[in-house]
């Protein structure tokens, strides 16, 4: 399923500073998060479900 990310609002964390090299995160889509590469925002993203997100951050957090 191709999802419609035009109403996607983009953020980088602030920890990147303005290296280039980010991972920005939509969360303002209902019920999934999509996560694209800043270098190259044309390449389609990578949209999971919003409890796909939670666990995955979830995990970060406890390394």
């Amino acid at each position: 399923m191709t999802r419609d990310l035009r109403a996607a609002r983009w953020r980088k964390s602030a920890y990147s500073a303005d290296q280039g090299d980010c991972v920005e995160v939509a969360s303002n889509l209902l019920g999934v998060r999509a996560v694209r590469d800043s270098k190259s925002p044309a390449v389609p993203a990578l949209v999971v479900s919003s409890a796909e997100w939670s666990a995955f951050v979830n995990g970060i957090k406890r390394v």
